[in-house]
């Protein structure tokens, strides 16, 4: 039954990995947005690698970044690749979210998830993960963020769809557990993803839930 697999799939992830201390409450909205769109097709390193030299060359606000020179922004970002659109993307974002929303997020935070995950998709550069992660972190909303991990660990643990697309993922997840636990399974997902099921040569052997997997024979005659 898949619910019980997902039940028992969580509670060994959670005596396998600790989680980080700061992952919610505190962080900031808009730098959570930043962070989010400048790691669409980044690997991780690279992610913080470029937000950090963005931080240490501006103060990460609309104001700020809405009115930075393209050029110096995109040289911030070089690192994390695909730096002239995600810089044009930042400068263009600032500046709606400066002018229209006054640059303050929160208010878009507070609305119904819905209604909040429609606003930000308005935006440019901002997809479904990328709303995801802002309204999970920053605002605890009901909802899964699916990355590249999350959605293949997912997919080969049979919690969701073999063909499903990101919002099929997403919802599957989100039928097997309780909303309080979405933002521990994003995680938890991502840290089995990185450590054990990874997208080539995943350590099928090794992994803490390889009773559970369906997928386990499978991936062992592909090794």
């Amino acid at each position: 039954m898949a619910e019980n697999r997902a039940e028992k799939t969580l509670q060994i992830l959670r005596k396998t990995f600790t989680l980080p201390k700061r992952v919610t409450s505190n962080r900031n909205p808009f730098e959570t947005l930043i962070v989010t769109i400048i790691s669409q097709n980044t690997a991780d390193r690279n992610t913080a690698k470029a937000f950090g030299k963005l931080s240490k060359r501006f103060k990460i606000t609309p104001e700020v970044l809405a009115n930075a020179q393209i050029s110096q922004i995109e040289e911030c970002l070089k690192v994390a690749g695909l730096y002239r659109n995600k810089a044009k993307t930042i400068k263009q974002t600032s500046k709606i979210i400066l002018n229209k929303f006054l640059g303050d997020l929160k208010p878009i935070l507070s609305l119904p998830f819905e209604e909040a995950r429609k606003t930000l998709l308005q935006l440019p550069g901002v997809g479904p993960k990328t709303a995801d992660v802002v309204l999970l972190f920053c605002a605890q909303k009901p909802t899964i963020p699916v990355d590249t991990h999350v959605n293949r660990v997912s997919k080969r643990l049979g919690l969701a769809p073999i063909e499903g697309d990101y919002e099929a993922v997403r919802e599957s997840l989100q039928a097997l557990y309780n909303p309080k636990d979405y933002l521990m399974l994003h995680i938890l997902l991502i840290l089995l993803g990185r450590n054990y099921c990874k997208a080539n040569n995943p350590l099928c052997n090794q992994c803490p839930v390889n009773t559970l997997c369906p997928s386990k024979h499978i991936l062992d005659n592909n090794d």
